[in-house]
């Protein structure tokens, strides 16, 4: 039956960068240095780390409040760390958190918290906590710390969606609540059973039930919805379904941009969020002022958001 504890994994993300900048000696120091970090912060927290994997971090916590406060720490300590960094060489790190019974064998672990917890991580940005509601629920947050709930959220491989938060370690005001307006009324699901997300590039069409959300904008060919594009981010912004409507995340290097039909300016996002409403047009990695820049315009239909891929010449 195994032993119940809070799995945590942490990746770094951004080394391939570091590998081009740096080369494949200084650059390995690099990483191996960060994950060394990454462990000891886990292990400075009562965490016993399980393995290192390259650029990221296996362990496991008797308390929940510790693997908390160890993530919290790990990203506050992470950003000072890199806050003089050039542009090129800067790594972020990203978790995923799950709770449940575990078994340890010949040095690891396994688990289905075990491999919640990896696809959290897969699915999170940079920068980002994701737990499940069993973590988050079990926890007393200290002060600074707060919790976005995603929903329901699919997770890759498993039959059933999960409850999904996001842990906000920043201490900073939550603006992607501020921006959410009040829910209509009644409950969320007949409203997310309806509504769905169509895609469109060129000849490849795609449609996403709001179930199936989150979904990612990018070049990585992992994204759900691939923007080739040199300046389009791997995982350039992330569309989300929150209270009843679909929210825009930025993730990317060099932002986003929205315009709603029948605004009066645009709308910049750099790590940031906002609800998309009724129609409009989403700008990756450029301004709309650059006629070139990849736009993808959006409406929403009967609870529905549809996205059109363009490429303006």
């Amino acid at each position: 039956m195994g032993t119940f504890h809070t799995v945590i994994f942490a990746d770094l993300t951004g080394s391939t960068g570091v590998f081009e900048a740096l080369g494949n000696q200084k650059a390995t120091l690099a990483v191996t240095r960060l994950t060394q970090l990454m462990a000891q912060a886990c292990e400075s927290h009562h965490g016993d780390v399980v393995k290192t994997l390259g650029d990221g971090v296996l362990a496991v916590f008797e308390q929940v409040s510790d693997a908390i406060a160890a993530m919290v720490a790990l990203q506050r300590e992470h950003r000072e760390r890199i806050a003089q960094w050039p542009p090129k060489l800067v790594m972020q790190i990203k978790v995923g958190m799950a709770s449940g019974n575990i078994v340890r064998v010949d040095g690891d672990c396994y688990g289905e918290a075990v491999n919640l917890a990896a696809r959290l991580c897969d699915m999170a940005a940079p920068s980002e906590i994701w737990a499940t509601t069993q973590v988050t629920d079990a926890a007393s947050l200290a002060s600074g710390v707060r919790v976005r709930a995603l929903g329901p959220v699919a997770i890759r491989g498993m039959a059933e969606a999960r409850e999904v938060c996001q842990i906000h370690w920043d201490g900073a005001e939550n603006t992607d609540l501020l921006t959410l307006p009040a829910p209509l009324g009644g409950p969320e699901a007949p409203e997310k059973a309806l509504s769905r997300i169509n895609l469109t590039w060129l000849d490849v069409n795609a449609a996403f039930p709001a179930s199936q959300l989150p979904i990612h904008l990018g070049r990585l060919s992992d994204a759900e919805f691939a923007v080739n594009d040199p300046r389009v981010s791997r995982r350039h912004a992330r569309i989300d379904w929150v209270d009843n409507n679909f929210v825009l995340t930025d993730l990317s290097s060099y932002g986003t941009w929205v315009r709603f039909a029948g605004g009066s300016g645009d709308l910049t996002l750099r790590r940031s969020a906002c609800v998309l409403l009724e129609k409009g047009e989403i700008s990756m990695g450029a301004p709309f002022t650059d006629f070139t820049a990849p736009t993808v315009s959006f409406s929403l239909s009967n609870g529905a958001v549809s996205l059109l891929y363009q490429r303006k010449a």
